[in-house]
């Protein structure tokens, strides 16, 4: 009971820091950044950084846990397994938009890519994401996947899912202080701290702090999925379970 009480608290502080991110990160761009357009203006750029949070941290950090919650324990698994690759499709997605905004910015204004650090991070992470959800789809979901393909895949999946999740926190962290050097200068110098800056840095905080509740929550095997401990091998693929 206690351990399930936990649970819940973890959970919702999860989503509230989430949700905090979201807000936070809609907030400077539209507040501080002039808001947002596609015109390859520094308004489309405006949307790489919500879209990144949004979808590469936030959902990507949500559809993780959605295993752990006991309430879906006794349930069948299939319902859930959609909403699992169906938030991280639409993760994935919102990533390539982000990336998309921030590629056409660059080619607009006839700026270098993929010279940074945070840009390398990025493009990794979006890469390995994407390779990620095909092969979990191909792994987990289809009926003609071998039980064996599905052993070998689990653990890798899992250890994987973690070091994305890591990984897309490194790439904002970076590319926060990357973009607050670029837009503060003059009388508002990021050294100085500007409310701008206060901001930013507060994002930088909540975006750690709720990667370090999702990795809590993933690396505590008392809230693993009974079913999807390491002793259970027996995985049923989705479109199988629709035909039992």
């Amino acid at each position: 009971m206690r351990s399930t009480v936990s649970f819940y608290i973890c959970l919702v502080l999860c989503l509230c820091l989430g949700l905090a991110c979201v807000v936070c990160v809609s907030v400077w761009n539209s507040h501080w950044r002039g808001g947002f357009a596609w015109d390859g203006s520094s308004h489309q750029f405006n949307w790489h950084p919500v879209l990144m949070v949004t979808g590469l941290v936030v959902l990507y950090g949500i559809g993780a846990v959605l295993y752990r919650v006991p309430l879906t324990w006794g349930q069948n698994k299939l319902p859930w397994k959609l909403l699992h690759a169906a938030l991280m499709l639409l993760s994935l997605v919102l990533s390539i938009i982000g990336l998309c905004a921030v590629f056409d910015f660059h080619n607009a204004h006839k700026n270098a890519n993929l010279y940074s650090l945070h840009s390398w991070i990025g493009i990794a992470v979006t890469a390995l994401f994407a390779i990620q959800w095909v092969f979990g789809m191909a792994g987990f979901l289809l009926p003609w996947s071998p039980t064996s393909l599905r052993v070998l895949l689990k653990p890798i999946h899992v250890w994987m899912g973690g070091s994305i999740l890591t990984l897309s926190i490194a790439a904002c962290i970076s590319g926060i202080n990357e973009k607050l050097f670029f837009v503060l200068s003059g009388n508002q110098t990021y050294s100085k701290l500007p409310p701008e800056g206060v901001l930013a840095n507060m994002l930088g905080v909540l975006i750690v702090a709720f990667g370090l509740v999702v990795l809590k929550i993933l690396s505590n095997h008392k809230w693993q999925r009974p079913d999807s401990r390491p002793e259970d091998i027996n995985y049923t693929p989705i479109l199988q379970e629709e035909n039992e």
